[in-house]
């Protein structure tokens, strides 16, 4: 196996120099460097990454930490899409990544501290983690650079990426206020998620704003999963049947609203108008097609990664995004049904 010892020798300099133009260091002549990097091609020369990790103290590989990540996720395809995001970007930065899963139970039992140690990683990228999760006090705490999806939490150390959820989730009922819907209901995901808390808020502003009554029993909380979200939505609609319309803070939770208006026998849209959130793949294919506030989902991982190496090679930038959101128009929206009232 060739080593910078024999590109030393090959190239007539020193091991040290060898090393610091391989590595990229600036007091290396750029003749010099050329030179050596041109050498070290021809000789097929392969860096040991874990040798090079025991002597720099760096590994060169970042985590990619998922909280609950379980079978019936896989359905929303939300995960792979920021992993793939995360990936792409980390690989055209000279990094490897390693994911690795974890949950509320788990974090009591080892420190993040602890974790990162074990899998020798620089830097990690957090997502679906809890508000209440042991690990976010953690982070902030810890020296080991962060980047966090929808959470925003910030230190010199701590970053994070997230859509406007306040702004989507307006937009998404807005949209259905223009439709001439007034009885609008929220199908959440749950109090421990960030984007909960904002996606409601989103959804209470747009009531206020447009004077409409914001009726507290029309706000159920769908967990982010189909199956709960049709319980949810079967409660609501059976209760208040007068309601005309649901915007569900995923589209996941929309499907499951779908199923329960179609069970009670409801014409989705002409009966109930479902909108939902996120623009997952199975959106576009639901009958009726539904319509959603976009995220870029790959922008979330690709992004973040990107903060992350910069932090690692110490660029003093802003650790800090906000994407933006659409609103893509489908088939699950149309204005409220026509009702008449008859004189006895």
């Amino acid at each position: 196996m060739v080593t910078i010892k024999d590109i030393a020798r090959v190239a007539n300099v020193s091991v040290t120099t060898v090393s610091r133009a391989l590595n990229g260091y600036s007091d290396v002549n750029e003749k010099t460097r050329q030179k050596i990097v041109r050498i070290a091609k021809e000789m097929n020369y392969s860096p040991n990454t874990l040798a090079r990790g025991l002597v720099t103290n760096k590994s060169q590989t970042i985590g990619f930490l998922v909280s609950g990540m379980n079978r019936s996720a896989n359905k929303d395809n939300f995960t792979f899409e920021v992993l793939s995001g995360a990936n792409e970007c980390i690989s055209k930065r000279g990094y490897d990544l390693v994911l690795f899963n974890t949950t509320t139970s788990k974090q009591r039992e080892k420190t993040y501290s602890q974790l990162c140690r074990e899998r020798r990683v620089d830097g990690v990228i957090m997502q679906g983690m809890k508000i209440d999760d042991p690990y976010l006090k953690e982070v902030i705490e810890s020296d080991i650079p962060c980047m966090l999806i929808d959470i925003p939490i910030q230190s010199k150390t701590v970053g994070y990426v997230t859509t406007d959820n306040v702004l989507g989730a307006k937009t998404a009922v807005n949209y259905l206020i223009g439709l001439g819907h007034k009885k609008i209901a929220l199908i959440n995901g749950h109090d421990d998620a960030y984007v909960s808390l904002k996606r409601k808020e989103g959804y209470v502003k747009a009531l206020k704003e447009a004077n409409l009554p914001i009726h507290k029993e029309w706000i159920l909380d769908g967990g982010f999963l189909e199956e709960q979200a049709q319980l949810a939505a079967a409660k609501l609609l059976k209760s208040h049947p007068d309601i005309t319309a649901v915007f569900c803070a995923s589209d996941l939770m929309a499907l499951g609203t779908i199923k329960a208006a179609r069970a009670m026998g409801l014409d989705v849209p002409r009966q109930l108008s479902v909108v939902g959130y996120d623009n997952i793949l199975l959106a576009s294919y639901s009958a009726p097609a539904i319509t959603t506030i976009a995220q870029d989902k790959f922008q979330l991982g690709y992004q973040a990664a990107d903060h992350l190496v910069d932090m690692l090679e110490g660029k003093d930038v802003s650790h800090v995004s906000t994407l933006t959101t659409d609103l893509i128009i489908r088939e699950s929206a149309c204005p409220p049904p026509i009702t008449v009232a008859y004189k006895k």
